[in-house]
């Protein structure tokens, strides 16, 4: 007998193939069988302890989100909120340089007060809502077995390994030779309890609680393709990293980098984000240019992007993306009262917009035009009816500059006025560049930082955001090649064994959604978190039912409380993916050689 059996769906199977009718049924947390037979001729089929009628209704394999930080959230929200409700059923944690793992009991108030400061989560929530009771990567993974709602996959952090194997010398330090072989030894240690493999950071805006670069940062790239050897002696590996290049332009270096860390590893390489923009088409061919040149070296390096505009949440009184425009997190890092002080100086106001301008601020260029910005929540009295208004209309009304305008606003508020910045890319050149570079072999769809930024940004809801646009807004990608970017495509460059499709056998990762409905909600700000702490969330729209492991998680956007997920681990969950380096035993190509 099965489990569940679904009745009449329509079944987008996450290969691209044409969706199809079928009854699908369930059984010890697998897909037992895919029935065609039954719809046609009407027939019971199978008898299952549970079934429902899906007609009407899509059934798509559950989506897998290759960026986000949940590596904390987990231990108090075992769901995964709301990445689980949008029918996320895998996710990927550990990525840019930071994991919680391998851990000295004496730093786990660095890592915390770092995470809180260069991934923006509640300082209080990491305090109250983790045990931190973990040494080893081992012991990590140890502590979230059996308690996760999702399936999650973790990256070993460079930041973390190099604390470990260093102690506070990781931050400025070179490591002599005990000490890289220490590095070397905690990773080999968290590839073989499960870790996916080595991440890192190289990227300017990374700074820990002190305001000082991140550990890997101060990494020399031998240090890090000596780590990206060990990755390529373990199965069902991959790597991931972020360079400043990420956010505007790779230099040379950086190509040459990324390439030797993937044939260095025999391994790709993924990276975050990729920017479309069709006011400068040529970023995109600079930045996929990087990928060619890794494929003639015989590596693969993987660029993200988004297929949603993500709107965030900004304000001059808290940390925000303004703060990483060069020039500008001095300023916003001022005690309030003399940061209102600087802001308000018109020569300050000149060199800010000069800086946020100019070429040095790569994407945050995209922040500059402070005309279009939208003011959303305020507080003083003087500021009411402003909110929903943007600020070029309320500058003309005040006579004033545009930035000068938003400053006084602000100032009024003590700088607690939430601004919303207008995407300058929501053009149709833009979206028609997006759908065009979706296709091309190394992209995929992510990026979503989910588990991050909670007070700022919500990128979690980017499936069903995207499969409503599909099917119902701009229409740019079919339903079947949508939900296999979303579903098959990343299961296959992580190697991630019988998931991401509809197959016979194959694990019950399941979203069962109303295609006439499906979509995400507008974000808004709950204090659910630890602590009372506040974050974004932003409800799904026609999820019907979500399943792990042939196991009901969600129904009609309820939690059901059951938690079946599992912690992924490389080599037993994923299988090597391989970019024809050779691995740790390949001689070294040129790009490693200029190294």
């Amino acid at each position: 007998m099965l489990d569940h059996l679904i009745r009449r769906a329509t079944v987008v199977d996450g290969t691209g193939s044409s969706p199809y009718t079928a009854d699908v049924g369930i059984r010890d947390g697998r897909i037992a069988s895919i029935d065609t037979g039954t719809v046609k001729a009407g027939r019971i089929g199978e008898r299952a302890r549970s079934e429902e009628d899906a007609h009407g209704l899509v059934l798509a394999p559950g989506f897998i989100d290759p960026h986000t930080h949940y590596d904390a959230q987990l231990f108090w929200d075992p769901y995964a909120t709301p990445s689980m409700a949008h029918g996320v059923t895998t996710v990927l944690g550990g990525n840019c340089g930071f994991s919680l793992a391998p851990l000295r009991a004496a730093d786990a108030d660095y890592t915390r007060r770092m995470m809180s400061k260069v991934e923006g989560m509640s300082l209080a929530a990491l305090e109250q809502g983790a045990p931190w009771d973990w040494s080893s990567f081992g012991d990590y993974l140890a502590a979230l077995d059996g308690r996760t709602a999702v399936n999650a996959g973790f990256m070993a952090g460079h930041c973390a390994l190099r604390r470990h194997a260093m102690g506070p010398a990781a931050l400025g330090g070179i490591p002599d030779d005990e000490q890289l072989r220490a590095m070397e030894t905690r990773l080999h240690e968290a590839l073989e309890a499960g870790a996916w493999g080595l991440s890192t950071t190289r990227s300017t805006t990374h700074t820990d609680g002190d305001g000082n670069p991140v550990a890997s940062r101060h990494a020399r790239p031998e240090e890090l393709l000596a780590l990206c050897r060990v990755v390529g002696e373990h199965p069902g590996t991959q790597l991931e990293a972020i360079v400043p290049g990420c956010l505007g332009r790779f230099t040379d270096e950086e190509t040459r980098l990324l390439t030797a860390m993937s044939t260095a590893a025999g391994r790709p390489v993924n990276w975050n984000v990729l920017t479309i923009d069709a006011a400068r088409p040529e970023a995109v061919a600079h930045q996929l240019a990087t990928g060619e040149r890794a494929r003639a070296d015989g590596g693969r390096v993987v660029a993200l992007t988004m297929p949603i505009l993500t709107p965030m949440n900004m304000s001059l009184g808290s940390f925000c993306a303004l703060n990483l425009i060069p020039g500008w997190g001095e300023i916003l890092a001022l005690p309030v009262p003399r940061r209102i002080d600087r802001l308000r100086q018109p020569a300050v106001q000149q060199e800010l917009l000069r800086r946020a301008r100019s070429e040095e601020a790569g994407v945050f260029r995209r922040l500059a035009d402070f005309a279009r910005y939208v003011i959303g929540d305020t507080y003083a009295k003087e500021n009411d009816g402003l909110t929903g208004r943007v600020v070029a209309d309320i500058a003309a009304e005040r006579g004033l500059d545009p930035f000068d305008c938003l400053v006084e606003i602000c100032a009024a508020d003590e700088l607690r006025t939430v601004l919303w910045p207008m995407p300058t890319d929501n053009d149709p050149a833009s979206w028609e560049l997006r759908r065009r570079t979706w296709h091309h072999p190394d992209v995929l769809l992510g990026g979503s930082d989910a588990g991050a930024h909670l007070d700022r940004m919500c990128g979690a809801p980017y499936p069903t955001r995207f499969l409503g646009d599909c099917l119902r807004g701009r229409r740019l990608v079919p339903l079947e090649q949508a939900v296999r970017m979303l579903t098959d495509d990343p299961a296959r460059l992580f190697g991630l064994r019988e998931r991401g499709r509809i197959a016979k056998g194959w694990w019950a990762d399941l979203v069962l959604f109303d295609p006439l409905r499906i979509d995400a909600g507008a974000a808004t700000l709950v204090h659910d978190l630890p602590g009372a702490a506040a974050r974004l969330d932003s409800r799904a729209v026609g999820v019907v039912s979500v399943r792990v492991n042939g196991v009901e998680t969600v129904r009609h956007d309820v939690l059901t409380g059951a938690v079946p997920g599992v912690v992924l681990r490389s080599g037993r969950d994923t299988e090597t993916v391989s970019t024809g380096a050779g691995g740790q035993d390949a001689s070294p190509t040129s790009a490693q050689a200029q190294f």
